[in-house]
């Protein structure tokens, strides 16, 4: 069962996000509301696989995804972003992240997705 840090600054995203997750197979270990706070718990709880937003207060997930590669440089990190957010998405693959899925997105696309890192 893979461990997943789940990085939303909105509630009912995370418990999405959480949901669909466990409800496949994958052991959701901790929740993160900004990019400081997804730092912090990287670090702590050393997960698999984090699903990382971009805008959020106080540090962005792209920022937070700059930050974790310091610290694990093969960590596994997949953005989940809203459309319009192109130039960011592609910072995010260049500073290593595994991929990105776009909100809204079916569950079915969300593990697919998953499933190959």
């Amino acid at each position: 069962m893979k461990k997943v840090l789940v990085v939303d600054d909105a509630a009912f995203m995370r418990l999405s996000l959480r949901t669909m997750l466990e409800r496949n197979g994958y052991e959701v270990i901790g929740e993160a509301v900004n990019g400081l706070d997804a730092i912090q718990k990287y670090a702590t709880l050393k997960p698999e696989i984090v699903t990382m937003d971009i805008t959020m207060p106080d540090m962005d997930g792209v920022q937070a995804l700059e930050q974790i590669k310091k610290l694990n440089s093969n960590a596994v990190v997949i953005i989940i972003s809203a459309l319009g957010q192109e130039t960011m998405v592609k910072k995010a693959i260049m500073l290593g992240a595994k991929g990105f899925i776009v909100k809204p997105y079916k569950e079915e696309h969300l593990i697919k997705a998953l499933s190959k890192l």
